[in-house]
């Protein structure tokens, strides 16, 4: 599904991405990791089309020479935020449906913007602007928009920034739902612990580089250390794997499985 071969990317002088290579396949929910400045966000956006470069191809089309209305009825990307405005929320997520409308909304397009609304349990917000709701609030209305155009693909940054705790499980339960239904999900995270619960391959990088590509059973603790400059430990809490980091010695592990 989503091909990514010897991607190189900078900004100006200073390189981002560094030989890239990555082949992710239909049904996959993969998590990409990371410490801050590791290239993490720019590789989404580059596999999104929104960055200029070589190398991405989504069903064995170049993202590069797809035309937009096409990608977006292939990929959809939610950002870490999106900037509030006057519009309702109904009409921010009717956005998602632009690559499907004709003149007028149809009796469908309706009922997918209403369904997401209800699936994300943001109904109640339908005709309120999206400057009158919470940060934690537009999160899902971007989410939700981006479900709107029914994609094959999943992009998301860092989702569940600006959510408590339920409506965090909510989203991931959400992408792990549309992960099962057939599509693909891309997903930059900063919490390791949940992306273990919920993820099943693990896209570790540091310095623009792919540190390790890895299903979630071949984790070990060294790739972490390698990644993240900490001692760490992999346990497994009520059936749940968790990483547990440390400064000198190991915690003592849950017994609890």
């Amino acid at each position: 599904m989503i091909e990514v071969t010897d991607l190189n990317f900078s900004y100006g002088d200073r390189k981002v991405l560094s030989g890239i290579n990555l082949h992710i396949k239909d049904g996959e929910f993969v998590a990409v990791l990371g410490p801050n400045g590791a290239g993490k966000s720019t590789l989404l956006r580059c596999i999104a089309g929104m960055m200029k470069c070589d190398g991405v191809k989504i069903g064995g089309a170049t993202v590069r020479d797809c035309p937009p209305i096409e990608l977006a009825k292939i990929l959809a990307y939610v950002p870490q935020s999106i900037n509030a405005g006057f519009m309702t929320v109904f009409n921010t997520v009717l956005l998602g449906r632009r690559p499907y409308l004709g003149l007028r909304p149809s009796k469908r397009d309706i009922e997918v913007v209403m369904d997401v609304l209800r699936k994300l349990r943001i109904s109640h917000l339908a005709m309120k602007r999206t400057n009158e709701i919470s940060g934690g609030e537009l999160q899902k209305v971007s989410i939700a928009r981006a479900l709107a155009q029914e994609p094959r693909v999943l992009l998301m940054d860092e989702p569940t920034n600006n959510l408590d705790l339920k409506s965090q499980f909510e989203v991931m339960h959400i992408t792990r739902e549309f992960v099962e239904k057939g599509g693909t999900a891309v997903v930059v995270m900063h919490d390791v612990n949940t992306a273990l619960r919920f993820a099943d391959r693990f896209i570790l990088m540091k310095e623009g580089k792919i540190i390790a590509d890895t299903k979630k059973e071949a984790l070990n603790p060294n790739l972490f250390e390698k990644v993240y400059d900490v001692n760490v430990v992999i346990a497994r809490l009520y059936g749940v794997p968790i990483m547990v980091p440390f400064e000198n010695s190991p915690p003592i592990q849950n017994p609890a499985e």
